[in-house]
């Protein structure tokens, strides 16, 4: 037995194995592989579960700065006939060719800063800023995948994307969305609704100032040729617009959620001429209210604004009118020092840091908006089975006051999202934010209504984002499957997963494990396209 030295930290959590995140693709998987399955897959579920998100944190001997600039790996679990395969390969964008080729870092990232090419003066850094085709914008697809009709592509937050083979995962092809509309950022979680329309938040620069815009993209052949901005409004300070990873939608409504995360214009430049990563380029201003804006649908028009407390947020978990208000759901963190929880440094040094826990504490918050408040000075909520508040301010804004759906920690929430979205909904699905839990590994189900939820963990096992897959002739909310691709802590690196839950009783139906050639890092985001 080995006892720790006088100098040795025990770990302040030892059930998080956070180096699931940190582990690095060294063999990709473009042949399907089979894996050995446990419980009954049911025969209607059928299709492919495809997953982004990092897949290697070093290049030759060079680390990435944070979790965010790792390589994009897409993960791809084909379900049929009962049985599952799963593949592997990298994105094949410009930055990840480009590393590749030098067996180093050579583009500057998010949180990541590439060794100075010698041959670039610093005028060239500096037309660089203002050219808007420059090949430094790193093009790197490492968050989420989105269908686009018949098509699909991975997204990160800079408007460049890559097509996918949905059967190889090939990168068919690298699609700059600012050929076909005026933006120099969307989010990387667009809305895809029911008849194949897709809606994305941008950020457009006019001579007035930047505006954050909706673009629409019309269902049919070369969706994204035919990109149109529908709706905008100006940010709310012209040199720091708000940082934004998504945003909601409503039957009448598009939903902008400014927190007081802004990107400083200034900051951005001089990181940009000084090889700095535009991480650096982030103010929090925690003194700032967070600002509400809901934006009419029929006219593209800011029709309301409401305020509430600072909070830093990525994922809105849905939205929806009811009785005359609005209500909007959301993961949040008292303050974006999350951010810095997810540097490479940082996550390798959790372990040893007692304040790692409570800078990575989410709670899912609920907001109403009173769309028709009475003249009153006490709560303008008129809903009854909400504890939410909100208030008239001496200059006529409105306050509102959250109340919590959960005590538990949420990241990556989904919901019945072909039927729910944008409409009154009860519960969400989501793994757990919380590294000093008993299992971190955790997924959740949240009920709104009753403000309960149930979880399903398993010893040294890490579950992604949970998708739903709603039951053929789906009958209720919750009638369907829930679908998670699975990663294995400590030793266990060559190890990945689909597990398959009840959507209502949250129980395990059924699982794949597979084992592979090399390890296999934890994925962020995904989707499921039915056969």
């Amino acid at each position: 037995m080995r006892f720790k030295g006088l100098w040795e930290l025990a770990d302040l959590y030892p059930n998080c194995d956070v180096n699931v995140w940190l582990r690095s693709c060294i063999e990709e998987i473009p042949e399907p592989i089979t894996g050995t399955t446990t419980g009954t897959i049911p025969k209607w579920l059928r299709g492919c579960l495809l997953r982004n998100g990092p897949g290697s944190i070093k290049v030759g001997d060079d680390y990435f700065g944070h979790i965010f600039d790792s390589s994009a790996l897409l993960h791809r679990f084909c379900i049929d006939e009962g049985g599952v395969t799963y593949q592997c390969r990298f994105v094949q964008s410009e930055v990840f060719k480009r590393n590749r080729a030098a067996n180093r870092i050579v583009v500057t990232e998010f949180g990541t800063k590439a060794v100075p090419d010698p041959c670039r003066t610093i005028f060239q850094r500096v037309a660089s800023v203002f050219n808007p085709k420059s090949e430094d914008i790193p093009d790197n697809s490492m968050i989420s995948v989105y269908p686009f009709g018949d098509e699909v592509y991975a997204f990160g937050e800079l408007p460049i994307i890559h097509k996918i083979d949905q059967e190889t995962l090939e990168t068919k092809e690298r699609v700059d969305v600012r050929d076909f509309v005026s933006i120099v950022h969307h989010t990387s979680h667009p809305h895809v609704m029911n008849d194949e329309t897709v809606f994305n938040l941008g950020e457009t620069i006019y001579p007035t100032g930047p505006y954050h815009t909706i673009v629409r993209f019309p269902p049919g052949k070369n969706m994204v040729e035919g990109a149109e901005i529908v709706a905008g409004i100006p940010a709310r300070w012209p040199l720091h617009p708000t940082y934004m990873h998504t945003f909601g939608l409503t039957e009448n409504y598009f939903v902008i959620v400014e927190q007081p995360l802004s990107v400083s214009v200034g900051g951005m430049i001089m990181n940009k001429i000084k090889n700095e990563p535009m991480k650096g380029s982030l103010r929090w201003y925690q003194h700032e209210k967070t600002q509400f804006s809901l934006i009419s649908r029929e006219t593209g028009q800011l029709a309301y604004k409401f305020y509430s407390e600072a909070f830093f947020y990525l994922h809105i978990i849905n939205q929806y009118e009811t009785c005359d208000h609005v209500v909007v759901d959301i993961c949040t963190y008292r303050n974006p020092e999350m951010l810095d929880c997810m540097y490479i440094s940082a996550m390798k040094n959790m372990q040893q840091n007692p304040n790692y826990a409570e800078l990575f504490r989410s709670k899912p918050l609920r907001f109403v908006l009173p769309l028709k408040p009475p003249e009153t000075n006490s709560n303008l909520v008129q809903l009854s089975n909400t504890k939410c508040e909100a208030y008239y301010q001496p200059d006529g804004e409105i306050y509102v006051i959250p109340e919590k759906l959960s005590d538990l920690g949420c990241e990556t929430p989904r919901i019945n999202y072909g039927q729910y979205l944008g409409k009154q909904y009860r519960y969400f699905y989501a793994i757990s934010a919380d590294v000093d839990a008993a299992n971190p590994g955790t997924m959740i189900k949240v009920d709104t209504v009753t403000k309960t939820a149930k979880t399903w963990c398993e010893d040294n096992c890490y579950p992604s984002e949970p998708i739903f897959v709603p039951r053929p002739n789906c009958a209720f909310e919750d009638d369907g499957l829930i679908l998670a691709a699975m990663a294995w802590g400590r030793e266990d690196t060559n190890h990945v997963g689909l597990i398959i839950l009840d959507a209502e009783s949250f129980t395990e139906v059924a699982r794949t494990e597979f084992r592979t050639p090399g390890p296999v890092p934890k994925c962020l985001h995904g989707w499921f396209l039915p056969k």
